[in-house]
């Protein structure tokens, strides 16, 4: 086990890693809806800190009692971030094609579902983080996956802020930006998983 500060460096620098996608997709989410209530403003970056810290916990536990199972369903995780993210991008792409004549567009209104799902696929690749801090044990796992967690609320709500300020300058063109990012991420994802990156 490497020392506290070492621990503490690891531990942020994993979250910057697997914070990236899910500060893409709260970029998408305030280019898409630039006036969000407090609460879904809040909502956001707690929903993508929960399920980055919720999936390298999993991915710990698999890894340490059904190894087996766990590597053959990681095979699959490439193609299920693909399909949601695709799913999802592909609906933002439609209405905002949709609505390019619309002078003064309405926010679109991030349903909880749709927020749920981004969690997931923005964070089921981060299973994978079990196998890198498998030797820990569970309260230094608990303390890594708390740390990856805070680091991504801090991204996820600057990512957020930033779409939003954008957002309001970039009408129907940002519900098809949102939508290109969405998909980027999606195959992004995909290529990482499947070749390795």
């Amino acid at each position: 086990m490497e020392t506290i500060g070492l621990f503490l460096i690891n531990s942020i620098l994993l979250g910057v890693g697997l914070a990236m996608d899910a500060f893409s997709v709260s970029l998408a989410n305030g280019l898409n809806a630039p006036k969000l209530s407090r609460g879904m403003r809040a909502a956001i970056p707690l929903t993508f800190a929960g399920f980055q810290f919720l999936m390298p916990m999993i991915g710990w536990f698999c890894v340490r009692s059904i190894a087996e199972a766990f590597t053959a369903f990681q095979k699959a995780i490439p193609w299920i971030a693909l399909a949601l993210l695709l799913f999802i991008g592909g609906k933002m792409l439609v209405e905002g094609i949709k609505n390019r004549n619309t002078e003064n567009r309405e926010d679109a209104a991030l349903k909880p579902h749709t927020l749920l799902v981004q969690g997931i696929a923005t964070s089921i690749d981060a299973l994978s983080v079990g196998f890198t801090i498998e030797d820990y044990r569970f309260g230094h796992a608990l303390a890594a996956c708390l740390i990856i967690a805070v680091v991504t609320f801090v991204i996820c709500f600057c990512g957020l802020k930033i779409g939003q300020r954008f957002g309001t300058r970039l009408s129907w063109k940002a519900t098809i930006l949102g939508g290109v990012i969405l998909i980027g991420i999606g195959i992004e994802i995909f290529i990482t998983g499947l070749f390795g990156g």
